[in-house]
C-alpha cells in the first residue's frame, strides 16, 4: 500500500457563510516527493461541512487504496472518525447519543465510505499555530471562501 500524508482545513466567513476549503497530498516515492494542491468552496456553508469537504475531496483524489497519514486541526472531524462517533450516528439513523439530529449525515456517509477504502491514521495539529502545511492550507481555504464572497483578512 502507498502512503501519502493528506493535511486539510476549512474556511468560513460567517458561519455559516462563504467557505472554502483546502487540501495536500505528499507521496514520497524513493528520493521522490510528489504534492498536489487541491482547493475549493461553496457560497453557503459552514465552517465544519468545509472541514468534512477538505477530508472527502483529499481522499476522492486517492485513486487507490493506501495508507494515509491524516492532519488535520478540525475535531470535528478527527473525532467524528477515529472515535468513531460518526458510526454510531449512522447506526443510530443519523442521531446522536442525545437522540438530536446529527449536522451534516450527507458528508458524514461519504467520509465513512471512504475512509473504509483506505487504512487511516488521524493526527490533530493544533490551528494557527505555525505548521507549514496547515498554513498552507488554510490559505487554499480563506483565498477559495473569498471567491465565495468571504470578508477573511
Amino acid at each position: 500500500m502507498k502512503k501519502v500524508e493528506v493535511y486539510t482545513d476549512g474556511a468560513c466567513s460567517g458561519n455559516p457563510g462563504p467557505g472554502g476549503w483546502g487540501a495536500i497530498l505528499r507521496f514520497r516515492a524513493g528520493d521522490k516527493i510528489y504534492e498536489r494542491e487541491l482547493s475549493g468552496g461553496e457560497a453557503e456553508t459552514t465552517n465544519n461541512r468545509m472541514e468534512l469537504t477538505a477530508f472527502i475531496q483529499a481522499l476522492s483524489a486517492l485513486k487507490e487504496p493506501c495508507e494515509v497519514r491524516l492532519c488535520s486541526d478540525s475535531q470535528y472531524v478527527i473525532n467524528g472518525l477515529e472515535k468513531g462517533w460518526a458510526k454510531g450516528w449512522r447506526a443510530r439513523g443519523w442521531k446522536k447519543a442525545d437522540k438530536s439530529p446529527a449536522l451534516n449525515p450527507d458528508l458524514w456517509a461519504q467520509a465513512l465510505e471512504l475512509e473504509a477504502k483506505h487504512k487511516l491514521t488521524y493526527v490533530w495539529i493544533k490551528g494557527h499555530a505555525g505548521h507549514p502545511e496547515n498554513e498552507r492550507c488554510d490559505r487554499l481555504a480563506v483565498e477559495q471562501a473569498k471567491r465565495y464572497g468571504g470578508k477573511q483578512d
